[in-house]
């Protein structure tokens, strides 16, 4: 039985505003190595088969994959943060917006994957001035 906390999360929608992006695949390769039978996630629910844990594991990690990809595709075209944002939607939406809080978690998602693409190593902590800016970012 794994517990992961929220390395992985599974049928809801992915929190990455405090990740670190680049390393958190590589992550999930150690976790798979253990090849869990049973997996509790971080969010969704409990995982009960292999088969069931490595969908999660999976789904986790093309979901880190696709976001930071955009997000460095983005930086690359110097796009802004609204900008990529919008392309991020455009990618994930068709696979994860179903989900429960994808919508909530999406700005913020972007939010970091933008700045980890941009050189910003550690994530920046999440103040209300800092919060406030996003939204305005995203909304111009």
């Amino acid at each position: 039985m794994l517990f992961s906390g929220d390395l992985v999360e599974f049928e809801a929608g992915i929190y990455t505003g405090d990740a670190h992006l680049q390393e958190w695949p590589a992550t999930l390769e150690k976790l798979r190595a253990l090849k869990p039978r049973a997996l509790v996630p971080g969010r969704g629910p409990a995982l009960l088969t292999p088969r069931a844990c490595e969908r999660a594991i999976a789904f986790t990690q093309d979901f880190v994959r696709g976001l930071y990809s955009c997000a460095r595709r983005g930086v690359k075209q110097r796009k802004s943060l609204r900008d990529v944002y919008r392309m991020a939607r455009r990618r994930m939406d068709p696979l994860y917006g179903k989900y429960p809080i994808y919508e909530h978690c999406m700005p913020f998602d972007v939010s970091r994957a933008y700045d980890e693409a941009r050189g910003v190593k550690h994530p920046r902590i999440w103040t209300a001035v800092r919060d406030r800016e996003m939204w305005r970012q995203l909304a111009d």
